[in-house]
């Protein structure tokens, strides 16, 4: 007998080191070694620098913006948020191997019975009860699922997985949180700084109208060039509300982002200052690293171990499942009773269980877990092209961006000289009218648009550094 016993319990632990269903196998990356686009205009293949990646919106040298980043990842609400869901997956892993274990419940009891008077006068009654009894009892109960098949091990891998998702999850928050807010200051500034364009062309164009008024007076200039000279004003002046309106919702957005009411950082930002210049270079590294730094691509891969380890719990169901079970207590006729010696009492116990039919039910819910798994390869394999395409998108913007804004600036210099020469010689009577209002057009578009390429060379590279992952450190974790 003791050697079946011995078998039996060998076969157990045997099958106990097995779990059931797929293991998990990290998937090949499509990465190629190399990005397609050039590597020119400041941006260097060397490795990226991790610390630096970190807290790439440093290299831009603009303190506010710095202050304005780390209140945002300490105080905006998707972040907190996400925290939040990476304590709530901490919680369930805590349940899921809390299955490994046996569940003990402790309990006490008291109890009194009489019997009716008829039982308690019948004379056949022989040895029966004459009166009240008492019963006292307590002792422990416990009960514990054997993992024979791996069901529960499969949980917690589940559970650990989903874990690592979360943890991804506000990596992801923190790295657009980070972003978004930069953006929203450089739209800041920008707008400051294309109001002050339109301010200072109103300025020069309405000098041009009294000028051409004076000139109507004294009999050298047309109605005609004057009605002109007024409504090229106009024009400038209407744009001044809508650029006040936009930034008035700049300022707002990013409010929000640092999780503060929208019109909490008016006074903080009322100063124009210039937008943030870029460093001379930025390592970029090679797209096996942007790869893994990057914490959506984490977590796809994540959300795909966790599915294959699903796959395992639903395949234990279709497995025979055994528990164990046991009690120690006392038991006595008075509550001195209990610390007696005989008071004592136990029992063990085993029970198991196997489904022989359920109509497919079982079979099913494999299939649907092993469906699920492989639409989470496909959205990991995504998560990867679509990182590689944001980055190769991030580089070529920011490249091309610079070259369009050198052209920009030559132009703007060009039409500024422009618009001097032409109010000369407009005033000494050698150019038409229509030089001066060709030329002053010229050079508010040609600086406004230099402000709006400033802002998108420095826009393309926080997108750069976003598309790169960088914005979180190992530590973030909620």
């Amino acid at each position: 007998m003791t050697a079946r016993i011995w078998t039996g319990l060998g076969t157990v632990l045997l099958l106990a080191a097995c779990a059931v269903g797929p293991d998990y196998t990290r998937p090949e990356s499509p990465a190629p070694p190399l990005w397609t686009e050039p590597i020119e205009n400041g941006l260097s293949a060397a490795p990226a620098n991790a610390e630096l990646l970190a807290q790439w919106w440093t290299t831009l040298g603009d303190a506010q913006l710095t202050e304005l980043v780390r209140r945002a990842l300490a105080g905006n609400l998707d972040v907190q948020a996400a925290q939040a869901r990476v304590r709530e997956a901490r919680a369930r892993r805590v349940i899921a191997r809390a299955g490994f274990f046996p569940r003990l419940e402790a309990g006490a009891s008291a109890s009194r019975a009489d019997a009716s008077d008829g039982l308690r006068n019948d004379s056949s009654n022989v040895g029966g009860s004459a009166g009240a009894n008492d019963l006292y009892t307590a002792g422990l109960d416990a009960s514990w699922e054997i993992d024979v098949f791996g069901g529960q091990r499969r949980e917690f891998e589940a559970a650990t997985a989903e874990l690592e998702r979360s943890v991804s999850d506000l990596r992801d928050v923190l790295v657009i949180v980070a972003a978004e807010t930069a953006l929203g200051y450089v739209d800041v500034r920008s707008f400051q700084a294309r109001l002050a364009i339109a301010e200072a062309n109103l300025v020069a164009q309405e000098e041009t109208v009294s000028l051409v008024d004076w000139r109507v007076q004294a009999g050298l200039a047309t109605e005609l060039e004057l009605e002109r000279a007024r409504s090229n004003a106009a024009q400038t002046r209407a744009q001044i509300p809508a650029l006040r309106t936009s930034l008035e919702q700049a300022r707002h957005g990013l409010a929000v982002l640092v999780g503060a009411a929208p019109g909490a950082l008016a006074t903080e930002l009322a100063e124009p200052r210039p937008i943030p210049r870029t460093p001379l270079e930025v390592a970029v590294g090679v797209p096996a690293q942007a790869l893994g730094q990057r914490p959506d691509v984490r977590r796809a891969e994540a959300e795909l171990h966790a599915q294959t380890a699903r796959v395992g719990v639903a395949t234990a169901r279709a497995y025979p499942s055994l528990t164990a079970l046991g009690s120690i207590g006392l038991e006595a006729l008075t509550p001195g009773g209990l610390f007696d010696a005989g008071a004592s009492t136990w029992r063990l116990a085993g029970n198991t269980a196997w489904v022989v039919f359920d109509a497919g039910a079982i079979r099913g819910g494999i299939e649907a877990e092993d469906a699920l798994r492989e639409q989470a390869l496909a959205a990991f394999r995504a998560s990867v092209l679509n990182a590689l395409e944001e980055v190769e998108g991030a580089l070529v913007a920011y490249a091309q961006e610079q070259d369009r804004l050198r052209v920009l600036e030559g132009g703007a210099q060009s039409a500024s000289r422009a618009v001097e020469l032409a109010q000369v010689q407009y005033g000494a009577g050698l150019v038409d009218f229509e030089i001066v209002l060709d030329s002053q057009r010229s050079l508010y578009v040609l600086q406004e648009q230099v402000a709006v390429s400033e802002r998108d060379v420095t826009g393309n590279l926080i997108r750069l550094y976003k598309a790169l992952g960088g914005g979180w450190t190992p530590g973030a974790s909620g």
